[in-house]
């Protein structure tokens, strides 16, 4: 089933993107127009859907202008399997830092997780009813446990208790339905009723209750040089059969609430139909996008050394982006249809130091521009999380009250936009390193600061940095 955003058109996942990235429409426009394409291809009949495959995406642009938010804003805006890998990690010699195949088992384990989160939000509603019936039994133990457990007053009166004496006896050889325990029953009940009416108005939140949760250790996994075949130690034994082993916590009333609910309504999901969904959506709706692509090419002609280990991971990822089988350990997956965007700098190397097979593998090339001053304007103070906005809300939790003119905005982004002309351009994360230098000094004497709203303008910003950009320029001219 498709989700949310594959039922978005193109300009509404533009609108959704535009609230954090400036620019780079290009970008924007031709990863909408994939994922539609998705949408579009689930509602073909099913021979001509598996021979339509993903048009995958190759970004190239500078460091700092974009690529990889825009896969982070994807990746929090939907529901559908996604996984980020750099493409460094597969070029140690060998392969000691991962596997090529590993970036297809974390999109299983990514699509697990979401399928599974799906799943128990369904179950809520029930798991909760169940969650409150356990915590009135933990507070007001019912008839039961109050025939066997309520009367027990040391250590060893539970083995007294197994051999019932005279008096015990005479007790049970009487007739079973007594006046005495019947409103016994019902106090209990009564008891019951109002404890459930505090726990939903949470009244006793705060209150202190033993409660059985499922045990699940942290097992640490045996690798045996192959991801595919890890083995969880732990779990060797647990595998034989057998209830889940269960252990007591005492946790508030308001804890043991959530922790319940999750333990009842994992308790309700069938885990076989989870993975089965789960590969299913990994392969019908996965994403992965492969950062640093261009530190796996080779320029030039004359290939040695390390440039023969970047070509034969260029090889390995041939056939993953190309269409495959994949082995995972909850199942094989197939990656015909999951969609991959490449994106790298290409400032030493260019597209066309790639395998060709693999160029043919990334038909939609998208260029993402410089960053402007105006741009740096708009970083500042446009974005839903503006990085002005942040600086201010922090400091706002201190008592202190910071506000920008637009005279200093205006410096901040032309100081921004010259360092990188200047120096190293490492795009918009520049203005990190600017807006920390700014309000160095004002963060760090805060607590003993006198004013408590302070505006900072254009003369301030100047003065701040008036030595840095000269000794950048200098810089220049010093051998």
């Amino acid at each position: 089933m498709p989700n949310a955003l594959y039922q978005m058109t193109p300009k509404e996942i533009v609108a959704e993107l535009d609230k954090y990235i400036i620019g780079q429409d290009q970008a924007k426009k031709s990863v909408a127009v994939a994922l539609r394409n998705r949408y579009r291809r689930s509602l073909l009949p099913d021979e001509m859907r598996e021979e339509v495959t993903p048009k995958n995406i190759l970004m190239m642009g500078p460091t700092g202008v974009g690529k990889t938010e825009i896969a982070r804003r994807l990746a929090k805006l939907m529901d559908a399997p996604f996984v980020k890998v750099e493409a460094t990690k597969f070029t140690e010699v060998g392969y000691v830092g991962r596997d090529v195949d590993s970036m297809v088992r974390d999109l299983v384990e990514s699509s697990i997780r979401i399928t599974k989160q799906k799943r128990l939000e369904e179950k809520y509603v029930v798991a909760e009813e169940i969650a409150l019936e356990r915590i009135v039994e933990a507070i007001v133990p019912g008839k039961k446990k109050a025939a066997t457990g309520g009367g027990i007053k040391g250590p060893f009166d539970f083995i007294m208790g197994s051999k019932p004496g005279p008096q015990q006896q005479t007790v049970q050889a009487d007739t079973p339905a007594q006046p005495e325990d019947t409103r016994a029953e019902a106090d209990i009940e009564l008891t019951r009723e109002q404890v459930r009416q505090q726990v939903i108005d949470g009244l006793l939140d705060e209150q202190y209750i033993e409660v059985d949760v499922t045990d699940n250790p942290q097992t640490n996994q045996l690798d045996m040089g192959n991801e595919g075949m890890s083995i969880a130690i732990g779990n060797i034994f647990d595998a034989f059969g057998g209830p889940p082993r269960k252990k007591k916590k005492k946790v508030r009333v308001k804890d043991a609430k959530k922790i319940l609910r999750e333990d009842e309504a994992a308790n309700l999901i069938d885990m076989d139909q989870v993975i089965s969904e789960a590969l299913e959506n990994a392969e019908q709706n996965g994403i992965i996008f492969i950062d640093e692509i261009d530190k796996i090419a080779s320029g030039g002609s004359l290939r040695s050394g390390a440039d023969v280990s970047r070509e034969g991971v260029q090889r390995d990822i041939l056939p993953i982006v190309e269409g495959s089988v994949i082995n995972t350990k909850h199942g094989p997956v197939k990656t015909d249809h999951i969609l991959f965007i490449g994106a790298g700098a290409f400032h030493i190397a260019k597209p066309t130091d790639l395998i060709p097979e693999l160029q043919g593998r990334f038909p939609i090339r998208v260029e993402l521009e410089n960053l402007t001053k105006e741009a740096f304007v708009q970083i500042l103070t446009v974005p839903e999380n503006a990085l002005l906005k942040q600086h201010r809300m922090l400091l706002e939790t201190e008592g202190v009250d910071v506000t920008f003119t637009d005279e200093a905005v205006d410096e901040i982004a032309e100081i921004a936009f010259m360092t990188n002309e200047q120096t190293e351009n490492i795009g918009a994360r520049r203005l990190h390193t600017i807006m920390e230098k700014l309000l160095e000094d004002l963060s760090f004497n805060i607590p003993d600061v006198e004013e408590k709203v302070i505006t900072i303008d254009k003369a301030y910003v100047e003065n701040k940095f008036l030595d840095r950009i000269h000794a950048d320029d200098v810089d220049k001219y010093i051998l």
